[in-house]
C-alpha cells in the first residue's frame, strides 16, 4: 500500500510518498513552525520526517523534489539536508537526498539567498558532477548552462526530462514501486528568455499514478501555478491526446487555494468561477469520490479580518472546490483544519485496491492517533 502524508504548515508544503516497495519521495520541505511559540499550530516538521525515517531504520530520502524555490516551498531546507555541495552541511543527523529532483530554474536562477541559494548550488553541484539529481525541462534551456561549466550537454541529457514524458525508473506500473510519475511543467512553451526567473510558472507540476493490484489511483500535484499555465497545461495534454494525464482520484490543488490559480482576473464575491480551461481540469478530469487537498491555513469566513488578507486560501476559491467534490460524491480537505492545534498532525491518504482514502490524524485522549477515513473506492 502507497500513503500521501500531507503536513500542516499553514500555507506552505511538505508531502511524503512512501511507495509500497519501501521507497520515500519527499515533495517540497518547508519548515515554518516558530521553535519559541509552543502554541504555533505547525507541526514539528523536521522532527516528524526523523521519526517516520527512524522507524525503519534509515537516514535518507530516495528523491527530494522541490517544485520551485520559493520560502513556502523550500523554508530551513538548509539545516535539514545533507548536502554534497557543502562540508559545513554534512553533520551527524542531516537527512541524506539519495537524488534531488529540481525545474531547470532550480540551476539557472541567480540571485538567490538562503535556502533558495543552497539548494541552487546543489543542484548545479549534481548536475556538474553528473549523479544524483534529475532535471525537468526542455534539454535546450540547459545549452548555456552546461557551456558555461565546461560540460557537454549531450552528457547529461539521461538526467533531463521534459513535460510530456514520465520520469525514468517511475515508467513502468508493473514494477516493484507500482508507480508512474508523468511531467505536466515546465513546459517549453513557458521557456522564454527573462531577466528574471517566473518561479511559479516553471514549477514542476505532474501526476503520479499508482498501481495496487488491478486499482490505478492518479494523484495530480500542481504545485503554486497560476490559471494561465494550468491553461497552457490543459491545451497541451488535448492537442497530444494525453487528456488521461490529467484525470484525477486525489488533486493537491495548486497555491494553497489561492484564486489566481482559478481566475487570476476575478476572485468573485462568494465563488470563483474559473476560466474554461480550469474548469475542465477539475471538473471533467475529476474521477467519482475524488479528494481536493489544500496545503494551506483554515479557510477564512466571510467578512472576518483575514478575508481581507489578499494572501491565500481564498473563501472564494474553496467555495468553488466545494462545488467541484459535492458534484462527485468526493472531498475538499484542508491540512490545517485537519490538524489538532496543541498537537499538530499530518493528513494521510491510503492508496489501497479500494481507491484513495483520506485519514485524518486526530489526537484523541490517551495519545492515541484515531484514523478518520473518508473515501474509498
Amino acid at each position: 500500500m502507497a500513503t500521501l502524508t500531507f503536513h500542516p504548515l499553514n500555507n506552505a508544503d511538505c508531502t511524503r510518498i512512501d511507495l509500497k516497495d519501501g521507497r520515500k519521495i519527499l515533495v517540497d520541505y518547508a519548515d515554518m513552525r516558530n521553535p519559541d511559540n509552543p502554541s504555533d499550530p505547525c507541526i514539528d516538521l523536521p522532527a516528524a520526517l526523523r521519526q517516520d525515517l527512524r522507524a525503519v531504520d534509515r537516514d535518507y530520502f530516495d528523491i527530494v523534489l522541490f517544485t520551485h524555490l520559493d520560502k513556502d516551498h523550500t523554508n530551513r531546507a538548509g539545516d535539514f539536508f545533507h548536502f554534497e555541495r557543502f562540508s559545513t552541511r554534512q553533520c551527524d543527523g542531516r537527512i541524506k537526498m539519495h537524488e534531488l529532483w529540481v525545474p531547470a530554474a532550480a540551476l539557472t536562477e541567480e540571485g538567490l539567498d538562503g535556502d533558495a541559494q543552497i539548494i541552487r548550488q546543489e543542484a548545479r553541484h549534481r548536475f556538474i558532477e553528473g549523479k544524483g539529481i534529475r532535471v525537468f525541462s526542455r534539454p535546450g534551456r540547459l545549452k548555456d548552462f552546461c557551456e558555461k561549466n565546461g560540460i557537454r550537454l549531450e552528457d547529461r541529457l539521461h538526467l533531463v526530462t521534459d513535460a510530456g514524458k514520465l520520469v525514468p525508473g517511475f515508467d513502468d506500473l508493473n514494477a516493484a514501486g507500482g508507480l508512474e510519475i508523468f511531467i505536466h511543467n515546465p513546459m517549453a512553451w513557458r521557456l522564454n528568455d527573462r531577466e528574471v526567473e517566473e518561479r511559479n510558472d516553471d514549477a514542476v507540476v505532474f501526476q503520479a499514478t499508482f498501481r495496487e493490484g488491478a486499482t490505478d489511483t492518479r494523484v495530480l500535484f500542481a504545485s503554486d501555478v497560476d490559471d494561465i499555465s494550468l491553461g497552457h497545461i490543459v491545451q497541451t495534454s488535448k492537442a497530444h491526446g494525453n487528456q488521461d494525464r490529467l484525470r484525477w482520484h486525489v488533486f493537491k490543488i495548486p497555491h494553497h487555494c489561492s484564486y489566481k490559480s482559478l481566475n487570476w482576473a476575478d476572485k468573485g464575491v462568494d465563488k470563483t468561477v474559473p476560466t474554461e480551461d480550469v474548469r475542465w481540469l477539475c471538473e471533467e478530469g475529476a474521477e467519482p469520490r475524488g479528494i481536493m487537498i489544500s496545503t494551506s491555513e483554515i479557510i477564512p469566513g466571510k467578512g472576518t479580518p483575514r478575508d481581507k488578507d489578499v494572501q491565500p486560501p481564498h473563501r472564494q476559491a474553496a467555495a468553488y472546490y466545494q462545488d467541484v467534490v459535492n458534484a462527485i460524491d468526493g472531498q475538499f480537505e484542508v491540512t490545517m483544519e485537519n490538524s489538532p492545534l496543541r498537537n499538530p498532525k499530518p493528513s494521510q491518504v491510503s492508496i489501497t485496491t479500494a481507491g484513495a482514502a483520506f485519514v485524518a490524524m486526530a489526537s484523541i485522549p490517551g495519545d492515541y492517533a484515531a484514523a478518520r477515513t473518508m473515501r474509498a473506492g
